[in-house]
């Protein structure tokens, strides 16, 4: 007897629709086609003891499992509830008629109880797509997929609630979740807020200015100025995420299996800290089986990366295309996949080897060729995509002490969502463009075009200050934003000075 069963199966971040076709007959033969992949092959162990374990036992037949498309390699362990359920119709235990309207996935464990998979929103969206009416999956995917509209979504702890509802006999009900009033009620304030910093003006005015402008910083600071800590409350000043960016996110963090079973949205933009070991495959993709890199699990929020100059010199050239593009595309034997990663960058670095250049009461132990060295370990083509440059210096205990609360981050947040709007009307008629760090030199001339006494100043500051040519693109993206955030139409010379002072590591002075 033949059989069909409807499943996904996971290609980047979306699923595509896999056919698992059961043919049974006379003798004791059991093959599997299709280019099932290791786990998919040993899901025949699984399954006949979970069908054992849950009541059924199976007479002695010939078994052979086409999974379609019969060119697409099948990868793991989502495939056992169909097979299951596909070996249990073709004994006639389990009736067909429901079978063409629903998509099954999930694991099975030997006693029969069903255990989550990894993307389990793409493959309810992809349901929809085709049609279906029913998804079942495991219980701990259920929330992640009923957010999926006009799709009834089954969640099962195991194979006979399953078999059930098949036979038209359910003990489940689908879940029920109004998307949009759980994303905003989930909304909440941030835990760490600009108001535990204190002093830093200059810092924290450059980490708003960022935020205005989508544009990436890097802080450079001796150990224990500040620079993590002020990194990691930038996301508290960022815009709230769409339902179309949480939706996209949360999609991304389904497929690398980051859910769990509480959360049926992401509604908080994403930080993500890699460790600077990281392996250039985990920061951006890919590997024998596709998981999306840490560049990708940061879309739509924020990249921190401490200690830049640690992370390996091939991981950080990794980051120019995505940094440009905001897309990465893995190629690789078996797959190519184009995964998005529009994240803000942040990054934080010691002067120098030792730490202390610059330090305004620790000497400096390196010599001028040791910090050239240590920041030539940064190259100029990345150097050149990170927009704000800036220096934090250590504040006097004394000064710490008397200082008074930082401005909140709510304060700080409002400001930005105003420079932002200015930059949503400005570029509603550029599409890809939604903020000012993503202005090309054509937009620049239209949008960045400096007053004649900024443009002077400018001039001045390029030649007396030193700075190297690919500054000159730079600052003038910084200066809109900078004039945004006041509210000018103009770049004065005020913008144009604040943007400068942004550069740091641009001066050819710097480490003599």
């Amino acid at each position: 007897m033949l059989v069909k069963v409807n499943t996904a199966a996971l290609n980047g971040l979306t699923a595509m629709h896999v056919l698992t076709e059961i043919n049974t007959g006379r003798g004791d033969n059991y093959l599997m086609v299709g280019l099932p992949d290791n786990a998919v092959r040993e899901s025949r162990m699984r399954v006949n003891s979970a069908l054992f374990n849950s009541g059924h036992h199976l007479p002695e037949m010939s078994v052979t499992v086409n999974f379609a498309p019969a060119d697409v390699r099948k990868e793991g362990s989502g495939y056992d509830l169909p097979l299951a359920i596909g070996l249990l119709a073709a004994v006639k235990l389990v009736p067909t008629t429901l079978l063409d309207r629903c998509m099954l996935v999930g694991e099975l464990g030997l006693d029969g109880g069903l255990r989550p998979i990894k993307g389990a929103l793409p493959i309810a969206i992809k349901a929809r797509e085709m049609g279906y009416e029913y998804l079942v999956v495991p219980r701990d995917n259920v929330r992640e997929a009923g957010v999926v509209n006009r799709l009834k979504v089954y969640g099962a702890d195991t194979l006979n609630e399953v078999v059930d509802l098949l036979k038209g006999t359910p003990t489940l009900q689908p879940v029920d979740i109004d998307t949009r009033a759980e994303f905003y009620a989930a909304q909440t304030n941030h835990a760490l807020d600009f108001a535990d910093v204190k002093g830093q003006e200059q810092v924290k005015r450059a980490c708003e200015v960022a935020a205005a402008g989508g544009h990436n910083i890097l802080l450079v600071g001796s150990p224990g100025c500040g620079k993590s800590m002020m990194a990691k409350r930038i996301p508290s000043i960022l815009p709230q995420l769409t339902l179309a960016e949480s939706l996209e996110t949360t999609q991304i963090h389904s497929v690398a299996g980051k859910l769990d079973r509480t959360t049926s949205l992401i509604t908080q933009r994403p930080f993500r800290s890699p460790h600077h070991t990281i392996s250039d495959v985990a920061l951006i993709g890919g590997g024998a089986n596709l998981q999306p890199g840490e560049i990708s699990l940061a879309h739509n929020g924020v990249l921190f990366l401490d200690e830049l100059p640690e992370f390996s010199r091939a991981a950080l050239e990794t980051l120019r295309q995505p940094l440009e593009d905001r897309v990465i595309t893995i190629s690789r034997a078996k797959y190519t996949a184009t995964l998005p990663c529009a994240f803000m960058l942040v990054a934080a670095m010691n002067p120098c080897p030792c730490g202390y250049y610059n330090h305004p009461s620790h000497g400096c132990s390196c010599s001028p060729g040791q910090i050239q060295r240590y920041m030539s370990k940064i190259s100029g083509p990345l150097l050149d995509r990170i927009d704000i440059q800036v220096e934090v210096t250590p504040v006097p205990l004394e000064e710490l002490a008397r200082a008074p609360k930082g401005e909140p981050s709510s304060a700080i947040r409002d400001r930005v969502l105003r420079a932002r709007a200015i930059q949503t009307a400005r570029f509603k008629d550029e599409p890809g463009i939604h903020c000012n760090a993503q202005m090309s030199v054509r937009l620049l001339e239209k949008y960045a075009r400096p007053d004649e006494a900024g443009a002077q100043r400018l001039a001045f500051a390029m030649k007396s200050l030193d700075l190297s040519a690919r500054a000159y693109e730079r600052i003038l993206k910084v200066a809109r934003t900078i004039a945004d955030l006041d509210g000018a139409e103009c770049l004065g010379p005020e913008h144009v000075s604040e943007a400068v002072s942004y550069r740091n590591l641009d001066r050819n002075s710097w480490g003599e």
